[in-house]
């Protein structure tokens, strides 16, 4: 059924620490939103009650839920087909959680989940940088790396609901450990804000003779915006961390352009606030991993929506027609 009448949907983004919520409208504006502490609460339905308390008075203030298409969630492990998350890591509700179901039932609202990379690609076709777009792969380099596919205008889900966790390929066999899934060599481990940090680390114990910035800071204060500061000061080690975090970044991007062929490949999180310290060694190495056929072809793009929003209107992009 057609919800080309609705004004509105809600948009909601569950984080390990923070869930977001919020009323967006047909352009992709956040007309209002707010936030709840997701572990605040050891029961989910608790944790319902908290966020119904507050969405629930904005959905009123925006003409009620007549108005509304319905609410779109993000959230980790969530899984578009059965609206549950599903054993997920790092929320306290373990096992599997029939959110979709209990918030629909709460709001009288349709609700769609899916989970927070998928949400973010979503966003993107909906309203950023790949409006125009039928093949393209977002990559969120944050905590850790997310990542969202979209062939033929469809994201790709695959047969239960979790195809897509290209953070989690192994492009260092038998390289570092990934504390969460016990892998060893993930591109996770080296391509996210804490992967950064475990390089600084390494190359500074490697290079014990070598002046660094770096080593003016306590280990707990050294992250990746910390390593950029060095970076742009000119900080030798600081630069070998970016170089090498780009390098295998960008030969696990070519491998994945070899996959699906996408037209642009977004990147999204707080490491792209490196800018070309991360996307020249990465765009490099892409390129020198690509066969013939698939070189110069693959954008290299930011996100162009505002961190901030993100994650509620990849949410709310779920909903609409």
């Amino acid at each position: 059924m057609s919800n080309s009448s609705k004004k509105f949907v809600g948009g909601i983004d569950i984080g390990g620490t923070n869930t977001k919520f919020g009323v967006v409208n047909r352009s992709g504006e956040i007309i209002e939103q707010d936030r709840v502490l997701t572990n605040a609460h050891t029961q989910v339905a608790d944790f319902i009650e908290d966020i119904y308390s507050k969405l629930m008075p904005m959905i009123e203030r925006a003409g009620g839920v007549s108005q509304f298409a319905g609410i779109g969630m993000g959230a980790p492990n969530g899984n578009f087909y059965t609206g549950n998350i599903e054993y997920a890591a790092n929320l306290q509700w373990k096992g599997i959680i029939p959110i979709a179901k209990m918030m629909s039932e709460k709001f009288g609202l349709p609700v769609k989940l899916t989970n927070d990379a998928n949400a973010a690609a979503m966003g993107e076709m909906k309203y950023g940088c790949a409006q125009d777009m039928k093949d393209f792969i977002t990559i969120t380099l944050g905590t850790g790396v997310g990542s969202g596919i979209v062939v033929d205008g469809k994201i790709v889900l695959g047969h239960d609901g979790f195809a897509g966790e290209l953070g989690h390929t192994i492009i260092r066999p038998g390289g570092r450990l990934h504390k969460g899934t016990g892998a060893k060599g993930s591109l996770e481990t080296y391509a996210s804000a804490t992967g950064v940090r475990d390089t600084a680390l390494e190359l500074l114990a490697e290079n014990e003779d070598t002046e660094s910035l770096l080593r003016d800071f306590a280990i707990n204060d050294l992250t990746s915006q910390t390593v950029y500061e060095c970076a742009i000061k000119g900080d030798k080690i600081a630069n070998e961390i970016f170089d090498f975090t780009g390098q295998i970044l960008g030969e696990a991007l070519a491998n994945f352009v070899m996959f699906s062929s996408p037209e642009a490949i977004v990147l999204f999180g707080g490491l792209t606030k490196a800018g070309d310290l991360i996307m020249n060694p990465t765009r490099k190495a892409m390129e020198e991993n690509l066969i013939q056929v698939f070189k110069n072809k693959v954008k290299l793009m930011y996100s162009e929506l505002k961190e901030a929003d993100a994650a509620i209107l990849g949410a709310s992009a779920l909903v609409w027609d």
